[in-house]
């Protein structure tokens, strides 16, 4: 099915920055004058809070926006079951796998079938109903959603595209996240997904806290992922009286409702608690001028801290292209076994250590899991001359690192049959190279 509604999509507008304390309108003087609530509101609208933390955190967490509204979103009918494969995610119920993993290239439905039925989880760790944990799902899908929308009560979803562009509408504005970028939806924010044909990507949902950028530390005051190069859209709304269907993710089950308006009559807002999209040319890369593998934590776009610091509930992690300048040093990563679980996939290209994992591919070394470069790879990195080189031109890989252990869910082992089982073969040609007169041949050739 073609998406009809392009047209909505040109030239859009984004305000700029990463935690602002925004305000938009889409008519002129729709905000309030003077406080949140007036008596009446400018326009004859509905003021509605969406907070986004405790009424009580800090002013520094504190996450909440005013919308102002044709009809206030209370007005649907009440939620019924709604069958969805992803319902009732069952990781912490199923035995744990603790091999190196990875799944092919997930297909793309040949029937219709949009963003919301295309959602499958693979992964996961805790337990919405305690807000802690992750999950970690992809999506396939061709079909625009129509008068379908959709709001997650569990948690935020990180979406990365990996084939199609997503025309998102959401209550605070429209937004187009292409191949290359990012988009977070916060909890509670009623969303559509629109596709222009065959769509596929990533989803990482974590059930605490949001997600935000990184500490620098010594690195100082710039570098990764700049603040103002994130956008969050501008007011914009429908004012005709259309049915919808509501899709509500809760405490991992799914439901459904129906409403004879649209969710996205909101005439204005403000507060920073939005939605917002990235683009991932815009990152800064640092590494090493001089020798060593950095850690891949430089690689950071966005994280979600727990409250141990510096231990991350989530890492939103990229590998793009960049120059190689390391001296006496053996560049690809290195092989190591970690105490967070590491789930990457292929979004253009290859990855730089595994030559052999196709785009749309996605692999998880889990807690402790050994893992590292493939034998070819490691050949490679120990014959080839040490100059500065470009790595990755043309590719990017992701990671969704966290300090939970993921199970997997029946779907992401067994009913989606892409897990390759010959994975561990990409080791097999590692040949033992210990050489007990290495000191004394090394002295001989000086």
């Amino acid at each position: 099915m073609t998406f009809q509604n392009l047209k909505a999509f040109e030239d859009l507008k984004y305000l700029k920055g990463f935690g602002n304390e925004f305000q938009s309108e889409a008519l002129p003087d729709a905000l309030p004058k003077m406080g949140n609530t007036p008596q009446n509101v400018p326009y004859g609208l509905y003021a509605e809070q969406l907070s986004g933390t405790a009424f009580t955190c800090p002013r520094a967490t504190n996450k909440r926006t005013w919308m102002y509204r044709i009809q206030p979103s209370v007005k649907h009918q009440p939620f019924k079951t709604f069958e969805h494969p992803s319902t009732n995610e069952d990781w912490n119920e199923r035995k744990t796998n603790p091999n190196q993993l990875k799944w092919d290239p997930f297909e793309i439905p040949k029937e219709e079938t949009d963003f919301v039925d295309g959602l499958s989880t693979i992964c996961g760790a805790g337990d919405p109903k305690s807000r802690h944990g992750i999950a970690i799902h992809v999506y396939c899908c061709n079909k625009p959603m129509g008068n379908r929308c959709m709001y997650n009560s569990d948690g935020d979803y990180l979406i990365v595209p990996q084939q199609g562009c997503l025309y998102v509408t959401t209550e605070f504005g429209k937004m187009t996240v292409n191949e290359g970028e990012l988009c977070v939806i916060q909890l509670g924010m009623r969303f559509s997904i629109d596709v222009n044909g065959p769509s596929r990507g990533f989803i990482c949902e974590v059930f605490d806290g949001h997600f935000t950028l990184p500490d620098l530390g010594p690195i100082g005051a710039n570098g990764l992922a700049y603040p103002h190069h994130f956008e969050t859209p501008v007011a914009s709304f429908v004012r005709d009286y259309i049915p919808y269907e509501v899709i509500c993710k809760f405490q991992g089950s799914y439901f459904k409702t129906a409403q004879d308006h649209p969710p996205y009559d909101v005439v204005a807002w403000h507060g920073n608690y939005v939605p917002y999209k990235y683009d991932l040319k815009n990152f800064n890369v640092v590494n090493s001028v001089s020798f060593d593998h950095m850690d891949p934590c430089i690689f950071t776009v966005l994280t979600c801290q727990s409250n141990t610091p510096g231990v991350a509930i989530a890492d939103f992690v990229i590998f793009p292209p960049r120059w190689s300048v390391h001296e006496s040093t053996f560049r690809p990563p290195y092989y190591h076994r970690n105490c967070m679980s590491e789930f990457m996939g292929i979004l253009k290209g290859k990855y730089e250590a595994k030559r052999n994992v196709k785009v749309g591919a996605c692999t998880l070394h889990s807690m402790m899991t050994p893992h590292g470069p493939s034998a070819e790879t490691y050949e490679k990195g120990v014959e080839t001359l040490n100059k500065p080189e470009r790595v990755a031109d043309g590719d990017l890989a992701f990671m969704f690192e966290t300090s939970l252990g993921l199970g997997l869910t029946e779907w992401g082992e067994v009913t989606c049959n892409k897990l390759d089982p010959d994975y561990y073969k990409c080791w097999d040609g590692l040949k033992s190279n210990f050489n007990p007169d290495w000191k004394l041949e090394d002295e001989k050739k000086k």
